[in-house]
């Protein structure tokens, strides 16, 4: 038996084919500008990890679950002007999922969830179009960042090479980390706009105009404690709905009136 059967990408046919998976879990990163001291595969490097631990979980407890390979690139629109910020488009985002989705019908494995770790994805709007189009699947998504805020663990959470993601990197990689003294304050530039720093209104940010090292939080009291303490609430609560949903009935999903 390969060593983690979740992992499609460590395992075999011969595994394969003597599983009935239940569910399916696409990790969605990108590629781009962490601060000056975070990797640019960040958002790939703890999507990997996140899901595996996740998947490790949920399947000791009995739910076959089938981690599929991190997609590197994400929606870069408003980093287009940093080198190899590597932009997909929805559209292209769209496509690919028709593909993945389609693939994944063929053979039966009908839950499929979307693991977002990175806050330009947003999947929503079209898994709304793909779920009319395959309306026997269920289709979902799940962003890291939001299923556990982490208010707890850490001192200041923003939203871009904060003090969380800094901490998960010197838990999972920290020789990909910068030494402490080279990291960037991550301050954003506000808004001249009133309505959109009040978030009742909304546009893309500029990114090269709205921070000054790419970061978007400041990762100061960043540890790899905390990283690794965040990382097990993680895998915890995620586990915890890839569980539930491997032993739904898609079919009947809504509580009724009694």
């Amino acid at each position: 038996m390969s060593s983690r059967p979740w992992i499609i990408a460590e395992t075999n046919w011969k595994n394969v084919q003597a599983t009935r998976y239940e569910a399916a879990v696409l990790p969605w990163g990108a590629t781009e500008a962490h601060n000056w001291h975070l990797p640019y595969a960040t958002d790939s490097l703890q999507n990997d990890a996140i899901a595996a631990e996740a998947g490790r979980i949920a399947w000791e407890a009995g739910a076959k679950v089938a981690i599929l390979p991190n997609m590197p690139f994400g929606v870069q629109t408003g980093q287009l002007d940093i080198p190899f910020c590597i932009n997909m488009n929805p559209s292209t985002q769209l496509m690919v999922l028709e593909d993945v989705i389609s693939s994944l019908e063929g053979v039966g494995v009908m839950k499929f969830v979307i693991l977002n770790g990175h806050g330009g994805n947003d999947f929503r709007q079209m898994l709304r179009e793909l779920q009319a189009k395959h309306p026997k699947m269920f289709l979902s998504t799940v962003s890291w960042f939001n299923a556990v805020k982490g208010d707890d663990i850490f001192n200041l959470v923003g939203d871009h090479a904060d003090e969380r993601e800094t901490s998960l990197m010197l838990h999972f990689h920290p020789h990909l980390v910068l030494p402490k003294d080279e990291w960037g304050p991550g301050t954003d530039n506000r808004w001249k706009l009133k309505a959109i720093n009040e978030k009742w209104a909304w546009a893309q940010r500029a990114w090269t105009k709205a921070t000054n090292d790419t970061g978007s939080g400041d990762p100061q009291h960043s540890t790899a404690e905390k990283g690794k303490r965040y990382f097990e609430a993680l895998g915890a609560k995620i586990a915890s709905y890839l569980i539930e949903l491997a032993a739904a009935d898609i079919s009947d999903l809504y509580e009724q009136p009694k």
